[in-house]
């Protein structure tokens, strides 16, 4: 039995991404139906990832400007976070290893998948791919910093696996996809 029926959808924004507004018939666990409206913002899915090195015991990292932390309180509005992008309709390999070469100028080759989430369920319809990559030194083709059109200005950040989990701790790295990557690298032991 089918919980919920749209019964329309209006689009509050479309400038950058889709901001819509969902009417809905939502049957509750009681069995009554009771219509509900929600804001939902659509800006397609998206993919992530943590490069590590396994000799220097390293991670690549990035950190740039996000208006959303600075609006939040964050001071310069500067994050530290891994390396993602939107999927652009491409799926998610082929996404990852694109942004991954614009935004940090490493051309990976074996690329894992090791799950994938749902990052804001409550307002965003992003689903999002985690996937992990060894590097080397030798998969350096460009100096990355991302893609000007985009306006991006990236910087690319090499830290040892232990700076960056401390970098948690102490507040530095507050990004959500960040910290579940590094965590999973501590936890499956990717550079020890």
């Amino acid at each position: 039995m089918n919980n919920v029926k749209i019964l329309g959808t209006e689009i509050l924004s479309n400038n950058w991404y889709k901001l819509k507004k969902v009417t809905y018939e939502f049957r509750d666990k009681n069995g009554e139906v009771k219509v509900q409206h929600r804001e939902a913002y659509d800006r397609g899915n998206g993919a992530t990832i943590l490069l590590y090195n396994k000799s220097s015991k390293t991670v690549i990292l990035t950190r740039q400007f996000r208006l959303p932390t600075f609006i939040n309180g964050n001071a310069d509005g500067m994050l530290i976070e891994a390396c993602a992008g939107l999927l652009d309709k491409d799926n998610p390999e082929v996404a990852i290893r694109r942004e991954t070469e614009e935004e940090t100028g490493y051309k990976i080759t074996d690329v894992k998948k090791i799950f994938e989430a749902y990052m804001s369920p409550g307002s965003v319809t992003e689903i999002l791919y985690f996937f992990v990559a060894e590097y080397s030194k030798a998969m350096k083709v460009s100096e990355g910093g991302g893609v000007e059109h985009e306006q991006e200005q990236i910087e690319v950040l090499e830290l040892p696996l232990d700076k960056a989990l401390q970098m948690i701790n102490s507040g530095e790295i507050k990004d959500g996809k960040t910290i579940m990557l590094l965590q999973y690298a501590k936890l499956n032991k990717l550079v020890e």
